[in-house]
């Protein structure tokens, strides 16, 4: 078989896949070694502060004679600095590496060019952006957050074919489900691929959630809840199921938990935003209510948007959230409700 650049390409892509929703901050990579059109060797970054892609590939080489001269591709260009492990630019010159493949350059401005720098200077071959549209969409969260300055934003609701994103009364106080259960598992999925899960505290206060992603397991996103008058009380059950919360509230709040973080309501959705990019979330799964996802269309601060359609109808209710600047890229169907993905036309900085 021909082992063609774009077929590796996509075999490093898929392997890193594998470490979605456990690398954060750091991106995801996959590397696969090639030596006489045979691969002899593959890894991926499977959680930050562990090996990163190359040198897991470059450990399961078996014969490690056959490295000499043999061809690495990888999705993401080599780090070139000391973090949390080596440079790996300094193992792939070190193991006679002759060739590297790389998807995309790093818009880390620690690497950004400066891996493929070093590995040009020490005579290795290296050729750049094959599939790199893919590598770059496989790593959109790491992407935004290093070059935007703020963590990838992604919207997500349902709304009844009426288009209400709740009734106006529920019954007994319980949650009140517009979408399928076959949906609602797909969201739990969902929040164990991203940093971190954005409510406001009327969601909080009506309908409870935990916030976790008990129907689907691994890594559990750190709940966000934006509260200005400090409604929030430890009975709720996101405490039970959560060690580490963002809670925001106002500035004007004088009696609040120490691990309250107090910002400027006036500017809530950016002070959250920029609190949020400093601590190292690389991304936000906005979940409601509908006041908390029209601030953020409001201010353009989004990328993504995924929208549950059911065919109920509520006649009544509290309106689902509305934007004008949107271009519908993907629609399915998941049970008996319509998904729709959207991307965000315009460009979106704070």
């Amino acid at each position: 078989m021909n082992l063609n650049d774009n077929f590796l390409m996509k075999r490093c892509l898929n392997l890193a896949s594998k470490g979605i929703g456990r690398t954060s901050p750091n991106p995801m990579v996959g590397a696969v070694i090639v030596s006489n059109n045979k691969i002899i060797g593959e890894g991926y970054h499977k959680g930050y502060g562990e090996d990163h892609a190359e040198v897991c590939a470059i450990k399961s080489v078996k014969n490690k004679k056959l490295l000499e001269g043999s061809t690495l591709y990888v999705n993401l260009e080599p780090c070139n600095h000391f973090g949390k492990t080596p440079p790996c630019t300094d193992l792939i010159i070190r193991k006679k590496i002759s060739k590297v493949v790389i998807g995309t350059s790093d818009p880390n401005p620690k690497v950004s060019g400066k891996g493929i720098k070093k590995l040009i200077e020490n005579k290795i071959d290296v050729k750049v952006n094959i599939l790199k549209e893919e590598c770059s969409e496989l790593n959109k969260r790491f992407f935004c957050y290093q070059r935007n300055k703020r963590p990838y934003i992604i919207l997500k609701w349902a709304e009844s074919k009426d288009r209400f994103i709740a009734p106006s009364n529920k019954k007994n106080g319980k949650i009140y489900w517009i979408s399928s259960p076959k949906s609602r598992k797909l969201v739990h999925k969902w929040r164990s691929e991203e940093d971190s899960i954005a409510v406001g505290i009327n969601t909080i206060i009506s309908d409870n959630p935990q916030l976790d992603n008990r129907y689907f397991g691994g890594k559990s996103a750190i709940p966000i809840i934006i509260d200005p008058d400090n409604r929030l009380k430890n009975n709720f059950k996101v405490f039970q199921k959560h060690k580490k919360i963002f809670h925001f509230i106002d500035t004007k709040i004088n009696d609040f938990s120490k691990s309250s973080i107090k910002i400027n309501f006036e500017k809530s959705i950016e002070s959250m935003i920029n609190y949020i990019y400093k601590k190292n979330i690389n991304s936000i799964l906005v979940e409601g209510g509908a006041k908390t996802i029209n601030s953020f269309i409001d201010l353009n601060l989004w990328d993504e948007a995924r929208v549950f359609r059911s065919k109920k109808n509520l006649i009544t209710g509290i309106k689902a959230p509305v934007f004008s600047y949107s271009n519908e890229i993907i629609k399915k169907n998941i049970s008996e409700d319509e998904l729709s993905y959207y991307l965000n036309s315009l460009e979106n900085k704070l």
